[in-house]
């Protein structure tokens, strides 16, 4: 079973919406399982406190190394990859989603505050992960949007296992349009191709769409992918 313990200070906020649609019915199903553990457990004062101001002053406060150490010795006593949810952390892709997904599962610490301390990161071996060049309050949403790329292609997650081959990312291209009945919606109809009933004119279409897409949105995966085939354009 992929296993994700989650260290948070917010633990009321799993499982959230990893308990509904595909992620929630494969947890039902025992395809995986989630532990939420409450950072503040491992406060030794009254007040449960988790957090400091930082050395050498500045803004807001940190959490601290000695309770968020005790937290992760206790939830991460195994050889899972240990990830801290940080904008400045590698960026998380699809290749390294499929390499989680691939493994025992994750354990995923969710910063807050001003971060964490750095002495924690180091003695922890931590993994700074992010999943976008934006700020969040706090690892949380992060996490859990980590979790459903990974537990979505877990075996038997997905109704059509061949789709994911498609998807954006997979073959470092973006998604090719989509279309469904009607046919004709508001006067637009569905590209003829796709009604064609030839296979081969339609992987033709839905290849030169997704090459379209990325040249036109995002010219730092077109030029990757280009890379794969000796630097010449596909689509001239």
């Amino acid at each position: 079973m992929w296993r994700a313990s989650v260290l948070t200070i917010l633990p009321d906020i799993f499982p959230g919406p990893l308990g509904a649609s595909l992620a929630g019915k494969a947890m039902a199903a025992g395809a995986w399982s989630l532990d939420v553990v409450d950072i503040r457990t491992f406060a030794t004062d009254r007040h449960r406190t988790v957090d400091d101001t930082p050395a050498g002053g500045g803004p807001g406060v940190v959490m601290k190394a000695d309770v968020l150490g005790r937290a992760i010795d206790a939830a991460a006593a195994d050889a899972r990859p240990r990830l801290l949810l940080s904008p400045r952390g590698a960026p998380l892709t699809q290749a390294r989603v499929e390499a989680l997904a691939g493994g025992a599962g994750v354990v995923l610490i969710c910063g807050r505050f001003e971060g964490v301390d750095e002495r924690v990161i180091a003695s922890r071996s931590l993994e700074e992960v992010s999943i976008g060049d934006y700020i969040l309050s706090g690892g949380e949403i992060a996490a859990m949007a980590l979790i459903d790329a990974c537990v979505r292609l877990l075996p038997g997650v997905m109704g059509e296992p061949a789709s994911r081959n498609e998807e954006s990312f997979s073959e470092g291209l973006l998604e090719y349009p989509q279309y469904t009945r009607p046919q004709v919606w508001e006067g637009q109809p569905i590209p003829e191709v796709l009604v064609s009933g030839d296979h081969g004119k339609i992987a033709a279409w839905r290849q030169a769409e997704a090459e379209k897409l990325t040249r036109t949105r995002r010219p730092d995966l077109w030029t990757a992918f280009l890379s794969r085939f000796r630097g010449g354009s596909r689509t001239g």
